[in-house]
């Protein structure tokens, strides 16, 4: 190989390098932006703004979301744990995998995004602080960007389906577990009185 060659390869080399740096970059600043519209979301919905009307059109992409974790549920999860109230009342099952948690309401319940403690106690308190924390773990290089908590919720119009959550140790599944359970008792009570 001459010299010339050599050279072109270590520039190649670093080119590459460049290249993956430059796309993890991208990736940490798309999380970050899909974090801080999730935030304006909560925010907005908080302040009494609906969304857009093209929220209306997403309800299928959401519906297909719901029928592609499905299946890897019904084959992966380890635990199937429902969640009663303290007189019997189911209100969802929680399914436990490896390292996420997929809550299912029941059927004939309406949990909406509006009614408390939803917003206020279980997404700003636990899981944007459970996000939180990984993120500057993240950034300390303690963990890698993929292990970060995440966590969607399938919604259909403002009536709570499913909540989908991702990257959780068996700690944080108990504090998920009880903090779930407390939410959602809250708002069958608020349900039960409206």
């Amino acid at each position: 190989m001459t010299e010339n060659e050599e050279a072109k390869i270590k520039k190649l080399v670093n080119f590459r390098s460049q290249l993956e740096r430059r796309i993890e970059e991208v990736k940490q600043e798309l999380e970050s932006l899909q974090d801080l519209m999730e935030i304006l979301d909560i925010i907005l919905l908080e302040k009494g703004f609906k969304r857009p009307e093209p929220s209306k059109v997403e309800i299928p992409a959401l519906k297909s979301v719901k029928e592609e974790v499905k299946p890897q549920i019904l084959t992966e999860y380890k635990v199937e744990i429902p969640m009663k109230t303290v007189t019997g009342e189911k209100l969802a099952t929680m399914y436990v995998g490896e390292d996420f948690v997929h809550v299912v309401m029941e059927k004939d319940k309406q949990f909406r995004d509006d009614i408390p403690p939803f917003r206020q106690f279980l997404i700003e308190r636990v899981f944007l602080k459970m996000q939180e924390k990984d993120r500057e773990a993240a950034r300390q290089g303690e963990i890698t960007p993929d292990k970060i908590f995440s966590y969607s919720i399938v919604k259909e119009g403002d009536v709570i389906k499913e909540i989908i959550i991702r990257n959780v140790n068996e700690e944080r599944i108990r504090d998920l577990k009880s903090s779930i359970r407390w939410t959602l008792e809250k708002m069958f009570e608020k349900l039960k009185m409206e």
